[in-house]
């Protein structure tokens, strides 16, 4: 396969492995290899693919979301999405029922922390121009945070760290679907947590 007969095959901005076997050309590795070393294309992990002139219309969300699956975007980057802490996050963190693993591309670091599958839940769609992703509901995400980090939230001074919104989540939070998830999670040392959001 040439390059040409690549963008000509392949009409969206990223493509995998398994999108070039149902082509009529056949694609060497090392072809690959050599594309992306020219800077044609994107390596986003083994097997997917980005072309490098089309990068400004994906979002990461969608990378994060494709990287591995199944998965959703949530913990500091969806508590940082509704408001509820104050700093800026630099990487995308989601969560999977698949081992925990950090991938780093061209559109930024993506973390993936494991919940085991019956907690894979608590999300929705958001529709983007070249293909979804899926993002945490506020209550979950905030409860995957505590889930994920009980070992280090101690005491008050612990929780504070934290540096939650109050405003922001007493506006945000649905009370009656917030307690429904946290009884979901079957962990009673969230309760006391939670309760500290809403009070």
């Amino acid at each position: 396969m040439k390059y040409n007969e690549l963008t000509s095959t392949i009409k969206a901005p990223l493509f995998s492995r398994n999108d070039l076997a149902f082509s009529a050309y056949k694609v060497h590795d090392y072809q690959l290899s050599l594309w992306v070393k020219k800077g044609y294309l994107i390596r986003l992990k083994n097997g997917l693919y980005a072309f490098r002139r089309e990068m400004e219309k994906l979002r990461a969300e969608q990378i994060a979301f494709l990287l591995c699956q199944p998965s959703y975007l949530s913990l500091e980057s969806a508590l940082a999405w509704y408001g509820f802490i104050p700093e800026i996050v630099y990487a995308f963190t989601s969560v999977t029922s698949r081992i925990t693993r950090t991938f780093e591309n061209p559109f930024g670091r993506f973390i993936y922390r494991h919940v085991k599958s019956e907690l894979l839940w608590g999300y929705v769609e958001m529709k983007v121009e070249h293909g979804p992703y899926l993002l945490a509901e506020p209550e979950k995400a905030l409860l995957d945070y505590f889930y994920l980090n009980m070992g280090r939230i101690n005491n008050e001074d612990d929780f504070k760290s934290i540096r939650l919104n109050p405003e922001e989540m007493k506006k945000t939070l649905d009370r009656k679907k917030f307690f429904k998830y946290l009884e979901a999670f079957g962990v009673k040392k969230m309760e006391k947590l939670a309760r500290q959001c809403l009070p």
